[in-house]
Order: structure tokens, then sequence, then C-alpha cells
């Protein structure tokens, strides 16, 4: 990790959330004497998208001149080794690209000094050669993982999708903590660090976007006005996660007790009485713990009523 990269990154200005995270996490991946050779795979783990939709950030930030990407290739197998990213603040990046090649006018003294091979024609400064030799051609065409020929449309509609539903969902979020619809946010619930650290609650704590948004309500019982930012309600996120793993334990447990004992499974009668009992409380429930399925069989009996079920969350 360079911290001198990752400062840069958060100073450029002027690009899409998305796009400063792939930066951001491109610089983290920067080592300062060694440079910069992170795999797709795991810059797409890091930014939390897809392979498709990273590399559509990658050509945005080369476009902008922010990043150079040098490609090569073994010269005895053909297959391609690691990308070099060169950095914008770094020595070697390029000078401007000629309109006519879109290459650096002289490249890097590494792009520069790397001969191209007998077979392959490769060379650092264009990344690909003009005809590849037909055994590189045909590895790729035979291997999915490796394969040139783009197929990123339907990725990237899941991925714009998936972009779309988190802005929904963090909107929701804002109005649930009492931020007006044109309010002018806290600086810490600002950009993309904001959307990184609500997105932990759902990959580190395993909670859903609804019981995340329950949870944001109960709050402000306890603090009426918004919190500065999404750090101050880490506590009653991860106290939710605890207590919902713990009523998934205590579910787990009481149905090994019952086959340790010999007892038949409970009846569909057993198990609705029990879900009602939950229900008509006032304990704590977990939005998850009741199935569509089984409302169906308490409103069968008329053990609860609908508005119940909505008063508890639970439909």
């Amino acid at each position: 990790m360079s911290h001198k990269a990752t400062v840069w990154a958060i100073q450029q200005r002027g690009l899409k959330p998305a796009t400063k995270i792939v930066l951001w996490f491109l610089c983290d991946r920067h080592n300062p004497d060694f440079g910069c050779f992170p795999t797709q795979a795991r810059l797409a783990d890091d930014a939390e998208m897809s392979v498709s939709a990273l590399n559509n950030h990658l050509t945005k930030l080369e476009e902008l001149r922010l990043i150079h990407r040098v490609r090569s290739y073994d010269p005895r197998t053909h297959k391609r080794k690691a990308t070099r990213y060169i950095l914008g603040f770094e020595d070697g990046f390029p000078p401007e690209p000629t309109p006519e090649t879109g290459d650096g006018i002289a490249g890097t003294e590494e792009e520069q000094n790397a001969d191209p091979t007998p077979d392959s024609g490769d060379g650092a400064v264009s990344g690909f050669s003009a005809k590849p030799s037909p055994d590189f051609a045909e590895s790729h065409l035979r291997n999915p993982e490796i394969n040139l020929v783009r197929e990123p449309v339907k990725e990237e509609e899941d991925a714009r999708a998936r972009d779309f539903d988190f802005d929904r969902f963090f909107e929701e979020l804002l109005s649930a903590l009492g931020f007006a619809a044109n309010a002018t946010l806290p600086a810490w619930w600002q950009g993309w660090p904001a959307r990184q650290h609500v997105r932990r609650w759902i990959d580190d704590l395993g909670l859903s976007t609804d019981r995340i948004i329950e949870v944001a309500s109960e709050s402000r019982g306890d603090h009426p006005n918004p919190p500065d930012g999404p750090k101050a309600l880490d506590r009653f996120m991860e106290r939710a996660a605890q207590r919902d793993a713990q009523a998934a334990a205590n579910s787990v447990k009481a149905r090994r007790s019952r086959k340790a004992q010999g007892k038949p499974p409970p009846s569909p009668d057993e198990l609705a009485a029990f879900y009602a009992g939950k229900v008509n409380s006032d304990e704590y429930l977990p939005p998850s713990m009741i199935s569509a399925a089984m409302c169906g069989l308490m409103l069968e009996r008329g053990l609860v009523t609908p508005e119940r079920l909505r008063m508890r969350g639970v439909r």
C-alpha cells in the first residue's frame, strides 16, 4: 500500500463514485518500489463489482489520463502476464498520446526497451500483437476465463441494476434517519466512503437492507437527531446482527433438542401457535424469522391478524 498513491486518488475530482472507488483500490495496491500489478479479479473483489464493470471504469480512468496500462505476454507461452498500472503521479507516466496511434509518444523507458518476440510480435508499447500466433488466439477462444471477446452486456446491466437498487436503498436509509430529501448532508454522509461503510453492514454483518432500515428507524428513539455519519450507527447494526444470530441459534437448538429427546417434529398447528405467540408479544422479532408460508398458516387459523403482522414488520 502507498499512502502517497491513496491520497492522490482521493484528491482527484469530477469522477463518478464507482470510478473513484476503482482508482482508490488501484492506488491501495500500489507499491512504491515495485509498481502496481493487481489482477482484475482482485480489483473487482476489492471494489465489489463485476470484472466487466471494472473494465469500464479502468477504460474511463485511462481516457482521463489518470492511469496507463502496460500489457505484455510471455514470449514462450504467449499467455498474458500481469498488467502493470502506471498511475498519473508517477515519474514513468507516458506523455499525451498521439492522434494517430493513441499510444504514448515515446512510452516509458520500460516500454521502449521491450523487444517484440518473433512468434507473437508483442511489444510493451502497444500491449497486443497485430497478428497473434494461432495457438495464442485459439487458447483465448478455448478458455472462457481469458477470452478477449467481451460479452459484458448482461453483466453490465446487472451491475447497473445493483447500483440503482443500492442508491434507492441509500436514499431510503437517509429518509429513515430523518434527513430531508433536498437537505445538505453532513460531510460524513457524502460520497463513496459513506456508501462503502454502509455496504459493510450487509457484507460483514449479514444484515438485509430492510433490516438496516428498521434498525436505523429504531435508533432515532435513542438519538432523535440524524447521526453525523454512518459510523455512529455501527453499534446499533452490530447489536441487531448479534440478536438475529442468537434468534437463529435458539431456533436450531430447539430443533436439535426435540430430535435428541426422540420427539417428532412439531406439527403445523404447533408451529403456527409458537410463531403467533412471538408475533402477538412485544419481544424482539427479526423480520426474517417468519416465512410467508408461516404467515399464511397463522392467518388461516385466526391466530394473528394482518394488521398485527404489518405492525410487527413481518409482511
